[in-house]
């Protein structure tokens, strides 16, 4: 039978001792110092990355911006709103018209510094015209005359832009102007005098399009044409050829013409002349 030593048990004992409080010191440790790799400091709190707002968004909801939905065009926009793609990008400050994001809130109304007020001239008093006649004097009929003042904004005469039967009337709904008919080639004329404000083909459903805008209130387009004849930024005359019918985005050759009141689009056969 062996008899053990209790010196070299004790020492035996010792070392396992130590041995094991090393590997528990270790294993205990290790997580920790895992932790602090991954997290950082646990006591600092996550950064906060703000959120990049749409350009404009302060102004989102006040009267005369407009804030940009799927599917909007910046020509659309503007004609909706009867104004120019040029001028509603300026008064945005929008660099590139082709590029605007949904949520962009885009300014529709003229700033008061782009707003023209026309003086108004005073009438003009003729002179009375008296009755001598057994010296009466001047009936009231016959008392100052006053000169008809002059022609209010927006009250403009148009005429017909293409010499067509009408195919299609006014519906607010399904058809927001006229469909003239026309052959390929004929002439399409300005109603009125105005200024170019878009040539192209960036509305869908309109094709080759043409917008005047005639002044503060009043713009007209030209769809559907074969040939542009102007250019945007140009003064137009009434009667003055500024396209050739077709039928771009259309089913058949025709002229679909619109009146837009302040962007409304309205009646066009209320403001023509009867034929």
């Amino acid at each position: 039978m062996t008899v053990l030593n209790p010196r070299l048990v004790l020492i035996s004992t010792t070392l396992v001792l130590a041995l094991a409080g090393c590997s528990s010191t270790s294993l205990n440790h290790a997580p920790v110092e895992e932790r602090l790799t991954r997290a950082g400091n646990p006591g600092t709190p996550a950064p906060i990355i703000p959120v990049k707002q749409p350009p404009g968004f302060e102004n989102a909801g006040k009267p005369g911006y407009y804030t940009v939905k799927p599917g909007d065009t910046m020509i659309r926009i503007a004609l909706e709103n009867g104004q120019s793609v040029q001028d509603v990008a300026r008064w945005s400050q929008v660099e590139n018209p082709n590029r605007i994001e949904v949520g962009q809130v885009l300014r529709v109304v003229p700033p008061v510094s782009d707003v023209v007020v026309k003086p108004v001239s005073k009438p003009t008093v003729m002179a009375a015209t008296v009755t001598t006649a057994a010296s009466a004097p001047a009936s009231a009929s016959s008392s100052n005359t006053v000169a008809k003042p002059a022609v209010a904004e927006g009250d403009i005469h148009f005429i017909w832009p293409a010499n067509g039967a009408v195919l299609t009337s006014f519906d607010e709904v399904k058809n927001k102007g006229l469909d003239i008919a026309g052959a390929a080639g004929e002439p399409v004329l300005a109603a009125a005098d105005g200024r170019v404000v878009y040539v192209g083909a960036g509305l869908r459903g309109y094709g080759n399009l043409i917008i005047l805008k005639h002044d503060n209130v009043f713009l007209t387009a030209y769809a559907h044409n074969q040939t542009l004849l102007v250019k945007e930024d140009q003064s137009v005359q009434k009667g003055q050829k500024i396209a050739e019918m077709g039928n771009s985005d259309s089913d058949r050759i025709k002229l679909h013409f619109e009146v837009r009141r302040q962007g409304k689009p309205v009646d066009p056969a209320k403001y023509l002349p009867s034929r």
